[in-house]
């Protein structure tokens, strides 16, 4: 899928799903700990002696944080749609899902901090430290901000050079073509958001030290989201060293031929029923990354079999590798 509105929408869904799972997140918490949670709860830790100095009433240590999320979320959309607006770019929604995505792991691992740090306690002048749990949230916060902006920054492909339509092309001496395809399954990448939902929940209930069993549900949740999304976008992309086949929103992992190691590319139609199913398949036909039925990019390598990714305008990309091999046989 190469069109940037389509995949700008889905931005958009994501950003809103996610406002509400950490709204509900910091709402439900300390309620689901209610009866074992003091009247007030702590709420604030003093930078020298590391106890606690403050305390709110569950209901306003449940409902301060939302109504700050809620803001946080608000200024956040308004001040990206203002930037857009006079010039859209990937950089420019960056910015606001790194925001949205380190403050809302912020915000959420400060709630379950909180809510472990009171727990089972008759007062809240007898909670635990907090300085541990803070720590990793900065850093989890961190992590998570970063990688949003590198996903978003990573932008819709490129348009192919409009040179040529068939198999074989000819390069021009002293110049040089770039080929760049992606392709999303929005089901896959439906499935591991969800899924990662439910890890981050099991891992706010760890942290917050509701339930004693709940890395047993994180693994699991936490495995199959990072596969799914491994699997839910590809990108193909043909310069003069060969091809590379990035994976996931991260673009890791990457698998890459040179142009000497493969022998020909061409496109052909393939479906999931041909190769065994959906996302990276192994069949008698080789290995097919299949993220849509149709048309694929297929590489006949000198050595091991054949290698095929589900990619749009595979024509060309098969049509400049075969260029690029001709090219260094001469």
């Amino acid at each position: 899928m190469n069109d940037g509105t389509g995949r700008r929408g889905g931005e958009q869904w994501g950003v809103a799903i996610w406002a509400v799972a950490v709204l509900v997140a910091l709402v439900a918490l300390p309620w689901a700990a209610g009866d074992r949670l003091p009247e007030r709860l702590a709420t604030h830790w003093g930078a020298g002696s590391g106890g606690p100095d403050g305390s709110m009433p569950l209901w306003a240590a449940a409902l301060f944080p939302g109504l700050i999320w809620l803001v946080l979320v608000l200024l956040t959309v308004v001040l990206a749609r203002r930037r857009e607006g006079a010039t859209s770019s990937p950089a420019m929604r960056g910015w606001a899902v790194a925001a949205l995505l380190s403050s809302g792991v912020l915000l959420a691992g400060a709630q379950a901090s909180i809510v472990r740090a009171n727990l089972d306690h008759t007062d809240w002048r007898q909670a635990d430290s907090v300085s541990l749990w803070t720590a990793l949230t900065f850093g989890v916060a961190t992590v998570a901000g970063l990688a949003g902006w590198a996903v978003t920054r990573r932008g819709p492909a490129a348009a192919p050079p409009a040179v040529v339509g068939s198999p074989s092309m000819d390069i021009p001496v002293g110049e040089k073509f770039v080929w760049l395809s992606r392709t999303t399954n929005p089901w896959l990448r439906w499935i591991g958001a969800l899924f990662g939902l439910v890890a981050l929940a099991a891992g706010l209930v760890a942290v917050s030290g509701l339930i004693e069993a709940q890395w047993v549900v994180l693994a699991p949740f936490a495995t199959v989201s990072i596969a799914a999304l491994s699997c839910a976008s590809v990108q193909a992309r043909v310069t003069e060293k060969g091809l590379d086949v990035v994976f996931g929103p991260l673009g890791w992992p990457v698998r890459r031929w040179l142009v000497e190691d493969i022998e020909s590319a061409r496109a052909e139609d393939r479906t999931p029923a041909q190769v065994g199913g959906w996302g990276y398949r192994l069949s008698g036909m080789g290995t097919t990354v299949m993220l849509r039925g149709g048309e694929c990019l297929v590489i006949h390598p000198r050595r091991g079999s054949e290698f095929a990714v589900s990619v749009d305008d595979a024509e060309r990309g098969a049509a400049l590798l075969n260029a690029l091999g001709g090219q260094r046989t001469h």
